[in-house]
């Protein structure tokens, strides 16, 4: 049973940085697709960031890309997002997901079976 445990969420100022981490258990996740999503208050659940496991390919939303960068330890069998520049539009409950396929399918939700509870970020103008 795949378990995923999100971290290091928290209030920040804008034009901080916050760093995110997942840490997946419950199967070997070589071909996986580990994405980040990300949820505002009245909005639907969006995709933020993805990486291939094994090959560590990284795929990204365009409002995040140059500011965010996606990362995973096999060791400690985390996924990581690290945050700068952040805006106050970056707020919103932020989502680990796992998926079985690598594909166009990344930046879609019904790409991934497993998910975290979420956690926090907050940023204030």
């Amino acid at each position: 049973q795949v378990q995923l445990v999100e971290s290091g969420g928290g209030l920040v100022q804008a034009g901080g940085s916050l760093r995110l981490s997942c840490a997946a258990s419950g199967r070997t996740f070589s071909d996986y697709a580990m994405g980040w999503f990300r949820q505002a208050p009245g909005k639907e659940r969006e995709f933020v960031a993805a990486i291939k496991w094994s090959d560590v390919y990284t795929y990204y939303t365009d409002s995040v890309k140059g500011r965010f960068t996606i990362s995973r330890d096999s060791v400690k069998n985390t996924v990581c997002l690290q945050m700068n520049s952040l805006k106050p539009d970056d707020t919103a409950v932020y989502y680990c997901a796992a998926g079985p396929l690598w594909s166009k399918a990344r930046v879609r939700r019904r790409n991934y079976d497993d998910w975290g509870q979420g956690t926090q970020v907050t940023v204030s103008s």
